[in-house]
């Protein structure tokens, strides 16, 4: 189903809106446990996540605004999207909580290294991301097949159906470790079952609604990562 479009002006302040409030709640999440300001792996971590982010805002808003508004679009209509999203919800609050909280206490401290290191695959994911909204136009947020979509069998879907979940996967994954933390890395391991869950239940739909995707499938044979699954 296609959105109601809406005018430039509109789409514009709708996203950066979007952003400061997202700024804004995660330096909450990682500085009011933290206890300090001087917590220099948030600083890090909320550049190399916003500063991209602001670039493919605007990338979208010059070259593509109709996927755009599509991102922006944030309510599932997918039951079994709908409780897979519920069950994740505080696994992410804790996702974010936490790093903060081990930075005031020191119970696992990384070294600069480490940290870095975690920046760098983070902002790898990003970069698979963005490659993925380069390449596909439909690449809307939640489960739905708008009018006339096709199936992407381009670029990095040449590859593995799913790229675009690759890079979250490289986002979140390393998230804790760019934050500081080797202790939270243990709430990323739930993150795998999720992700199984929910492209299992986006290719049902897939299959059932988007022409052509069943002989994509048979094509690219895997979902995630190459040679694995």
């Amino acid at each position: 189903m296609e959105n109601k479009s809406i005018s430039r002006v509109e789409l514009i302040r709708k996203a950066i809106s979007i952003q400061l409030l997202a700024f804004f709640l995660l330096a909450a999440c990682f500085f009011l446990p933290a206890g300090t300001w001087s917590y220099w792996e948030a600083w890090v971590y909320l550049v190399i996540l916003f500063t991209p982010m602001i670039g493919v805002m605007a990338y979208l808003i010059r070259n593509d605004p109709k996927l755009l508004q599509r991102r922006l679009q944030l309510k599932e209509r997918r039951v079994e999207q709908k409780n897979i999203l519920k069950l994740s919800y505080p696994l992410f609050i804790l996702f974010f909580l936490l790093p903060g909280f081990d930075k005031r206490f020191g119970w696992s401290g990384a070294s600069v290294g480490a940290v870095i290191a975690a920046d760098f695959l983070a902002l790898l994911g990003y970069g698979i991301f963005f490659l993925v909204l380069r390449e596909n136009s439909y690449a809307s947020r939640i489960i739905e097949v708008q009018a006339g979509q096709k199936v992407i069998s381009s670029g990095p879907y040449a590859i593995i159906r799913h790229p675009m979940y690759l890079g979250v996967m490289l986002l979140y994954m390393f998230s804790p470790l760019a934050l500081g933390s080797w202790l939270s890395m243990i709430l990323t391991l739930p993150l795998i079952p999720i992700l199984v869950f929910r492209i299992r239940d986006e290719e049902k739909a897939l299959e059932l609604e988007l022409e052509g995707y069943k002989e994509y499938m048979q094509k690219t044979r895997y979902r995630l990562i190459p040679g694995i699954w």
